[in-house]
């Protein structure tokens, strides 16, 4: 028989019935047009006679149904598919999966298998080449809607349960479950089916690991773009959600919910939640800052700065080549600095601590509110089972440890016995990987460390060397900065990307037992990782930059002849200022723009020019009219949601971590999370595979990281204020040296006083041609003139200022921590109406569950009834008869949905 030509073949039809030829009426359904397409099965297979590179290689997809139909299922065996003689690999995987899919059909789920033929031809190199950069660069890669929730009524809900079936609102047996619920169930049987012929492997994951199958996924509710008025919710989320055209709109979180699953439903939630509370602090931010614009004439110290009047000497800025220079060349970054250095920054800072503490209340509020209507208060944890490269690992372990007599007692184990809580895997057999995961980590911290001092040192030698040079001279402070901040951000951005797989692959040779410990633990590694990465240059410029200088006569050296780089005289705030935003900026306009919209976009423009160049590789009767498994093979496979989770965790601490030194941080978060959600819908719905529906209670670890640094922020700010900014000097002047009350003098009284004559021998300017003999400069620094008994040592005002700054983060950080519990004790975590609507519904359940067993016993006590046709027969007989029929299935589980009677 010929292959291109084999009939399809439904595993329960007739295989000598020819298939029919009645026109298809849908291509979510089986060919009968009866039974809807759950799930699919992808793997290949190779073709009778073919070699490697020259034959006909088939793509099968073995279609899913849970089976429920109005129709009665038809007997038969199912057909054979001649494949000829295959190698031992390839007949081997056959055989797994012809077991496999028997132990599916006998747990209760119809198969039918669509077949797919085109020829594989070897890429050229460059075309292999050009597809691994694609694949690198993309790796980090009120809306028109029916409600599904209504406020004001829900109906009562309970676990579903074969044995209750009475119970239940069955209105349409075909439409009691939806799509999601439906893949889920058989994507739950799915795991738990074994298959011995593959050493006894659990559930598709291990298959797929083995590859013995190439993917398993839900199918999608038909195309997004088709023509016609026919909806459905893929079509529907589309228009109403995943287009930048609705930005303006609520995202529709109950269809979102339905169609993916509660775990992409609570991140949507969470995103929207958040991208909502950013418009409250990007006003407050707008605010502080046009306070900042407003005071800049009223500003004392910027104006004592740029009055030429003052005559303020500062010392040289480097050794031989820098000059002396006047205070008053620098009154444009004075000015820039009052910007963002105010007194409004302090209760800015405030603010933004209490705003993170509002939001995460806030969301637990909404979260628990999510959970109610969508019946997941009383979700218990599902089982999970062991992933492939666990259960891999312990076989190596028992074969190690007691030959191949052990792997025969594993074999002749049944799945349910192997499948405990125990972790089969001691501390030793791990401490390998958890010591490469210690050294790995401190190493790449190492790096991340190095590459900063690295920056550090270009800093300073090309400062020395444009100062060398006249016409470079006056714009060398702004020109390091930037080309510093440019490469800062260029390290970071690779970097991301080699820690995002470094942790993976640390987090693999630990060998986590479940997905879930394996998903925790890889987020805590890369969460750590590009938390350093990202925020190590702010670190430095925030909290040691100018701190390790010295003073004239006696500073520090990185190296012969360059010493350790000074904050400018308005301070270091106003660099800080700088370097947040253009990390924070260019992290957001890289990655939305090249990583999530170019990289996706250029992988399809390959795949579909290579579709094009490459005509051999469809068959002709399926490039008329493909059928929608075929089209959501051709989409990307969903990998998570961890890249989404991530990009927005460090979003969020660039927006409270430093918001002291970037009131403005909050409105550009605002402008690119209006982008991102659509961005995110846009993937979801029209790049990507369907998710698996996962049903969660919460956002998992993701709120312990964004409480951690909530918290975190408190303490940085803090410092930022005390330490960074001149708030705390400018407020010792004032109420402890200023004569009048004022800062009149203040510029004045932080700089101290220098003997030029004591400078090193080798140091001094050459060739100065500043405009007067210079016989002290100042430089900024509490010390003792050099008429003192002791020149050069730390004044009182020093002392005074350092007590007032360490004074400053005790009571900041105590008031600001006490005001966020306060709010915390304020607003309750469940809202009061689903309280008390959680406890009405307990009550009415114990109610219904009573009627029910009392009105059962009573129809048990009366048999004569029952042939009579009494009204409570007679209801319950309507209502089983909505229930779909068929046997009893082996197998089979309780769905983890909840469905409803009406109360």
């Amino acid at each position: 028989m010929d292959p291109e030509h084999l009939p399809v073949i439904n595993n329960y039809l007739d295989a000598n019935e020819p298939p029919s030829s009645e026109a298809r009426l849908s291509r979510m359904h089986f060919h009968d047009n009866q039974r809807k397409v759950d799930y699919v099965l992808a793997y290949h297979y190779r073709k009778r006679g073919a070699h490697l590179g020259h034959g006909s290689p088939g793509h099968s997809l073995a279609v899913i149904s849970n089976g429920e139909t109005g129709k009665e299922r038809h007997g038969g065996g199912p057909g054979d598919v001649e494949l000829g003689p295959l190698d031992a690999l390839e007949e081997e995987r056959r055989e797994q999966r012809d077991e496999f899919e028997h132990n599916l059909m006998a747990a209760g789920l119809e198969l039918e298998k669509d077949l797919e033929m085109y020829e594989i031809k070897a890429g050229g190199s460059i075309a292999k080449k050009f597809s691994a950069i694609l694949q690198t660069l993309s790796s980090p890669l009120q809306p028109r809607v029916p409600e599904h929730s209504n406020n004001r009524m829900k109906n009562l809900s309970y676990p579903f349960s074969r044995e209750k079936m009475y119970l239940y609102n069955i209105q349409e047996k075909d439409t009691f479950f939806d799509n999601a619920t439906r893949s889920r169930i058989v994507h739950e049987i799915l795991k738990r089916t074994a298959c011995s012929r593959a050493n006894n492997t659990m559930g598709i994951n291990s298959l797929i690991a083995n590859n013995i199958y190439e993917a398993a996924y839900p199918l999608h509710d038909g195309e997004y773009d088709s023509p016609g008025d026919d909806m459905n919710d893929r079509k529907l989320l589309y228009q109403e959600w995943a287009r930048y055209g609705v930005f303006y709109k609520f995202q529709p979180i109950d269809l979102i919910r339905k169609y993916f699953g509660e775990k992409i439903g609570l991140y949507f939630a969470w995103l929207g939640l958040y991208t909502s509370f950013l418009i409250p602090s990007s006003v407050i931010g707008v605010i502080v800052f046009l306070y900042g614009c407003a005071t800049i004439e009223e500003d004392i110290p910027s104006k004592e700065m740029c009055d030429h009047q003052n005559a303020f000497t500062m010392c040289p800025l480097c050794d031989k080549s820098c000059d002396y220079w006047n205070l008053s060349s620098a009154c444009g970054t004075a000015r820039a600095s009052h910007l963002f250095d105010n007194p409004a920054t302090v209760f800015f800072s405030i603010f933004m601590a209490l705003w993170a503490t509002m939001f995460l209340e806030n969301w637990k509020r909404l979260q628990m509110r999510l959970g109610y209507f969508w019946d997941l208060t009383g979700i218990e944890e599902e089982e999970e089972h062991s992933r492939p490269e666990y259960e891999t690992k312990v076989r190596e372990k028992l074969l190690k440890e007691s030959g191949k007599s052990a792997v025969q007692k594993l074999e002749a184990n049944s799945p349910e016995d192997d499948e405990d809580d125990e972790d089969k895997l001691t501390w030793k057999d791990r401490f390998p990987g958890y010591l490469m995961n210690f050294a790995s980590i401190l190493f790449m911290i190492a790096l991340t460390f190095s590459i900063v001092f690295g920056v550090i040192v270009y800093r300073i030698t090309t400062a020395a060397a444009l100062s060398l040079n006249k016409a470079t001279r006056s714009n060398v402070r702004v020109t390091v900065t930037a080309t510093a901040v440019i490469i800062n951000l260029v390290v970071i951005l690779i970097l991301d990307e080699i820690y995002g797989a470094v942790a993976k692959w640390l987090t693999k040779i630990e060998v986590p037992k479940t997905e879930q410990t394996f998903e925790e633990r890889l987020i805590l590694k890369a969460f750590l990782l590009k938390f350093v990465n990202a925020y190590s240059p702010i670190f430095y410029v925030a909290f040691f930059k100018g701190r390790f200088v010295g003073r004239p006569g006696s500073y520090v050296y990185v190296f012969d002849g360059y010493r350790m780089e000074e904050c400018a005289p308005g301070g270091c705030l106003m660099e800080l200022c700088i370097q947040l935003s253009i990390i924070m900026l260019g992290k957001q306009l890289i990655q939305n723009n090249i990583f999530e919209i170019g990289v996706p976009k250029l992988k399809k423009l390959f795949r579909k020019l290579k579709d094009e160049t490459e005509p051999g590789e469809s068959d002709p009767d399926h490039s008329k009219r493909p059928e929608q498994w075929d089209l959501d093979h051709s989409l990307e496979p969903y990998t998570g949601l961890t890249p989404e989770y991530m990009e927005m965790i460090i979003q969020f601490g660039f927006v409270t971590l430093f918001v002291a030194s970037f009131p403005l941080a909050p409105v550009f978060a605002l402008l690119n999370n209006v982008i991102e959600v659509r961005l995110d819908a846009k993937k979801f719905v029209t790049e990507l595979r369907r998710p698996d529906a996962v049903r969660t209670k919460d956002i998992g670890i993701w709120f312990d990281i964004l409480s951690g640094i909530g918290k975190f922020s408190v303490i940085i700010n803090a410092f930022v204020i005390a330490v960074t900014s001149d708030f705390i000097p400018r407020l010792v002047y004032q109420y402890s040296y200023s004569h009048n009350g004022t800062l009149h003098g203040f510029v004045n009284h932080t700089l101290s006083f220098f003997n030029v004559s004591q400078l090193k021998e080798g140091t001094q300017p050459e060739n100065s041609q500043f405009d007067q003999e210079v016989q002290f400069c100042r430089f900024k620094d509490y010390r003792e003139p050099p008429w003192a008994p002791n020149p050069y040592e730390f004044s009182k005002q020093y002392w005074s200022v350092l007590s007032a700054r360490l004074a400053f983060v005790i009571i900041f950080q105590n008031l600001v921590m006490f005001l966020s519990v306060l709010v915390d004790w304020m607003i309750p975590d469940i809202p009061t109406d689903i309280s008390d609507q959680i406890k009405k519904e307990k009550s009415l359940l114990v109610d219904f569950f009573l009627k029910e067993e009392h009105e059962k016993v009573k129809l048990a006590d009366e048999p004569t009834q029952r042939s009579q046709g009494g009204g409570d027969r007679s209801r319950r007989s309507r209502a089983a008869s909505s229930a779909p029929s068929g046997r009893s299935q082996p197998g089979s589980i309780a769905s983890s949905g909840s469905q409803h009677t009406n109360v």
